[in-house]
């Protein structure tokens, strides 16, 4: 029987799925485009591989056209800045990802603030970060946003609720206590440089853990009752000889029973960023084409 406290991202992530599938055949049956994501791969680290095929697959069962462009790891940086300005300028595509990381020869600052604030899928353009910091509408990063939805499905109501975000990374921990921001939750930034994150934590509500420490957050860290979202996903070593697992930031299982509810690594957050990712694309069509976006959070 699953464990009521704890919040399934695939769930979740497969209830808005359907959602979007749903807005993209209404959206194609009353004539209107079908929505198109471009993901851009540079070099062939693993990781980035399966997350990419992941988008891939996604974008297809919900059906939004998905071009995928995987590029060699000695690609220089200026015939990557011409594909971004290749797929700006294509009416087919109205979503465009670069996959971090890049190689380390290239900008990958320059790279995103390359790509067209309409198609920016990611949400890390300054014009962007700048909207949602100033209360504007504005393309928001996938992960956080996940974030943002899972809370609202527990609590409803944000407001007035005291949230710590711990992090300060621009992928997450910033747009985060933006977003709770904007709900009218408190907000604390906690980091490396804090003092005493232990009673930083225990004051909170909610605690959005994004530092990328594994099992950081440990139980005397947590308040009863607070809601714990896991952000981190870090490989540490089994149990079995040369085998590895996957943990969070959040020492899940001393936390578990405290918290009124909990996001699981994995299968908690990381499902819920590319659902994001195929709503993001879904409302960068809507705008770009002067059609309405009724939005699934």
């Amino acid at each position: 029987m699953t464990n009521p406290k704890i919040i399934d991202g695939n769930a979740l992530a497969a209830q808005m799925r359907t959602l979007i599938a749903e807005r993209v055949a209404e959206q194609k049956a009353s004539g209107g485009p079908c929505p198109g994501l471009a993901v851009v791969l540079v070099g062939d680290d693993p990781a980035s591989q399966v997350y990419v095929r992941n988008k891939n697959k996604r974008a297809d069962e919900v059906g939004i056209n998905s071009f995928e462009h995987l590029l060699p790891a000695d690609t220089s940086e200026a015939a990557l800045l011409a594909l971004v300005a290749q797929l700006n300028n294509d009416p087919k595509i109205h979503g465009i990802l670069v996959q971090l990381p890049l190689p380390n020869h290239i900008n990958a600052q320059k790279v995103l603030e390359s790509i067209d604030p309409a198609k920016d899928v990611d949400g890390f353009h300054p014009f962007n970060v700048g909207r949602l910091a100033t209360g504007g509408t504005a393309l928001v990063p996938c992960t956080p946003l996940g974030c943002l939805l899972m809370l609202k499905r527990h609590f409803g109501d944000l407001s007035g609720q005291r949230a710590i975000v711990l992090g300060r990374s621009n992928i997450v921990g910033k747009p985060m206590a933006q977003l709770l921001l904007r709900e009218s939750a408190t907000v604390t930034i906690a980091h490396s440089r804090s003092r005493d994150l232990a009673s930083e934590c225990r004051r909170a509500d909610i605690v959005v853990a994004a530092v990328g420490r594994p099992e950081m957050v440990r139980q005397d860290w947590v308040k009863p009752g607070a809601v714990v979202i896991d952000v981190g996903i870090n490989r540490v070593p089994a149990a079995e000889a040369g085998k590895t697992r996957l943990v969070g930031d959040v020492a899940f299982d001393e936390v578990m029973p405290l918290a009124s509810a909990i996001t699981p690594v994995p299968g908690g957050v990381g499902p819920m960023t590319i659902a994001m990712l195929l709503r993001n694309t879904l409302e960068a069509c809507a705008h770009q084409q002067g059609l309405p976006f009724r939005d699934l959070l």
